[in-house]
């Protein structure tokens, strides 16, 4: 069984563990449908594809539905692979929930994208102090000098400067897992996740711990 799944955040809420008020992010994780068995003998590497969310057939491409029909399952709005060893448990069109692969307790890493904030200044952005505010200055929120002198007379790469603030892929690492709703696919995630609501993402067993 591989130990990944997509899942949706559906928003933030407050639950009390121990008589103590934790923070969760609550994520649909699942139905899930492998759409796709790669073999090292034919593809070159071993690898489970899914797919999340259900969409109208209609909707989709000839040769996606034809993809599709082939694995004996709906058409999907996502699809992700994810490298696997042991493959021998699954098969084309199986579905996949939460409880198959996470428990309470289990620590997690999601990957997903960040909300996008736009164009933001240094202090936003890079968390600048700022130039001084009395006597006249007239430096306010500016990032203060970048240049070199005659040697090497260039901006090195890597200067925190304005610029696109936001929708990246990131990773968390190391959230906890605090409770399951096995009936609605629903997972209990301590602390904050990447994106906003109805945002879709990856959870995968930590390795980093």
């Amino acid at each position: 069984m591989i130990e990944a799944i997509l899942g949706k955040k559906l928003g933030m809420t407050n639950i009390f563990i121990d008589n103590q008020c934790v923070t969760v992010t609550v994520v649909q994780a699942g139905d899930c449908y492998v759409t796709q068995k790669k073999v090292v003998e034919k593809d070159g590497y071993d690898a489970i594809q899914i797919g999340f969310g259900d969409k109208k057939k209609f909707r989709e491409t000839k040769p996606l539905n034809g993809h599709f029909k082939k694995a004996g399952t709906g058409a999907f709005y996502h699809l992700k692979e994810f490298r696997s060893g042991d493959q021998s448990d699954l098969k084309p069109g199986q579905k996949i929930t939460a409880k198959d692969i996470f428990e309470v307790g289990d620590v997690i890493d999601v990957t997903g994208t960040s909300k996008g904030k736009g164009f933001a200044g240094v202090m936003k952005r890079h968390n600048f102090s700022g130039g001084p505010g009395g006597h006249g200055s007239k430096h306010g929120r500016a990032p203060g000098s970048i240049g070199q002198s005659a040697s090497p007379s260039k901006v090195f790469k890597g200067v925190k400067m304005p610029g696109q603030m936001g929708n990246k892929r990131v990773t968390v690492q190391n959230l906890k897992i605090v409770g399951i709703k096995e009936a609605e696919n629903i997972v209990l995630i301590k602390g904050s996740v990447p994106g906003s609501i109805n945002s879709v993402f990856e959870l995968k067993k930590s390795i980093k711990r």
